[in-house]
């Protein structure tokens, strides 16, 4: 049996998926209490402070203080990524959270400057600050030699105020995370650990409202269709990839009044962002007045994927431990091609059930959790990674370019950008008809 038809052939993914999870979970439990103890105490580097990750489950880590002198409480995560610790930083996707690299070298190639390029975005991050609570490394390089590196890891971290910690067996550390699933860890910096500590969940905060714009920003104003771009916490890389298509964007909060501005945009794109969206209901119930009237292309990802599926109708549940990375495959349910994608993400549509005039777009190929949706007769489609990538693989790289096309072609074919002429109120008495 093909790749394509192993997944497509089961009709509830998630139970599939749920039970590959309860596998990976046993194995990694068994392998995490083979090893004691789970508190490794690795050689301080001379001159440094001691640090402790502690994980609301009981075990500690210590190592050594590379960062901010400070102390912190966040979701513990991990990312397998191998490269792009500055944009894996600054992504807005990583807001309250403290994150752990797999790669065992971080900091080797420092830190690059903050130029900006022709749209005004920092060339080399994803937002204008870090924007996780802290970093776990397992060795970090004091010793940096890159071409366009301004500073160290450890001087960016002191200056933003970031908490880091080297020396830990992010290994055995991966292990916990993923038999019991993300936890909310304490990162505190001093000889002892601490003894009381408040524990937080960021999750039970609306972190897209954290993330988002205050104002409308436009971008690339001369650009030839102009692009919503509702703002839940944007790589400033898919503002770039928009713009580099010949788009004009205009950055959005992530409650703006979109309904009332339909006809004003040539298409509608849904960014990335942290945390649960179930506290964007203000999106969600415009995404849903917009679907009923709106004929222009309307495009998703990360968390647009998720709020494009709630207004959709179709529910989210929180993923163990998440994907985040740059090798995750996903296959493109409409030709079976698999393409390896960068993800960061924590929730998942629950696509075993879709509802009238929806279908999956991707699935992914490790855990069969879903990666897109796409409407089988309008212009409107979703993914859950992310094509702009920055970093990572650039197979699905084509989808702005893709978007941005078929917003042009729309826009020349004369295509209303609501059917008829429609007020305001009619959009709302059809949306809750």
């Amino acid at each position: 049996m093909s790749l394509l038809a192993a997944l497509t052939s089961n009709p509830a993914p998630v139970k599939r998926a749920a039970s590959m999870v309860a596998g990976v979970m046993a194995r990694s439990l068994a392998s995490a209490t083979e090893k004691p103890p789970l508190a490794a105490h690795y050689p301080v580097t001379p001159g440094s402070l001691t640090a402790h990750l502690q994980l609301r489950s009981g075990e500690t880590f210590t190592g050594g203080s590379f960062g901010a002198p400070v102390s912190t409480v966040g979701e513990t995560v991990f990312t397998t990524s191998l490269v792009g610790y500055p944009e894996s930083m600054t992504d807005p996707s990583y807001r309250g959270q403290l994150l752990v690299f797999t790669q065992p070298l971080i900091g080797n190639y420092g830190v690059p400057g903050r130029e900006r390029d022709a749209f005004g975005l920092l060339r080399h991050f994803e937002s204008e600050k870090i924007q996780c609570r802290g970093i776990i490394v397992g060795d970090y390089a004091t010793k940096y030699s890159h071409w366009n590196a301004v500073e160290s890891l450890s001087q960016w971290c002191e200056r933003e105020g970031i908490p880091a910690i080297t020396g830990v067996d992010t290994r055995a550390l991966v292990h916990i995370l993923r038999g019991q699933g993300s936890t909310l860890g304490s990162l505190n910096v001093g000889a002892n650990k601490s003894e009381s500590v408040e524990w937080v969940d960021p999750n039970d905060d609306n972190l897209v409202a954290q993330a988002s714009t205050d104002t409308v920003r436009v971008f690339n104003p001369n650009g030839d269709v102009h692009v919503a771009l509702i703002d839940c916490g944007v790589k400033y890389n898919i503002i770039r990839s928009l713009c580099a298509q010949g788009a004009r964007v205009s950055l959005v909060p992530w409650n703006h009044n979109i309904v009332d501005e339909l006809a004003s945009f040539d298409g509608i794109f849904i960014s990335n962002g942290p945390g649960s969206p179930a506290y964007c209901t203000e999106t969600i119930e415009q995404l849903r007045q917009a679907y009923s009237v709106y004929q222009r292309p309307i495009f998703g990802i990360c968390m647009g994927n998720q709020l494009m599926g709630l207004a959709a109708g179709i529910n989210v549940y929180k993923l163990p431990f998440g994907n985040r990375g740059h090798n995750q495959p996903a296959v493109d349910l409409t030709n079976g091609k698999c393409v390896i994608t960068s993800q960061n993400h924590g929730y998942a549509l629950d696509d075993s059930t879709m509802p009238m005039g929806w279908d999956r777009f991707y699935v992914n190929a490790n855990d069969g959790s879903n990666e897109g949706i796409r409407h089988v007769e309008k212009p409107f489609r979703s993914v859950q990674f992310h094509p702009e990538a920055k970093g990572g693989p650039l197979d699905t790289a084509h989808l702005f370019a893709d978007f941005v096309n078929q917003v042009r072609a729309m826009k020349a074919a004369g295509v209303p950008a609501i059917a008829d002429i429609v007020n305001n109120e009619s959009v709302k008495q059809s949306a809750t008809a």
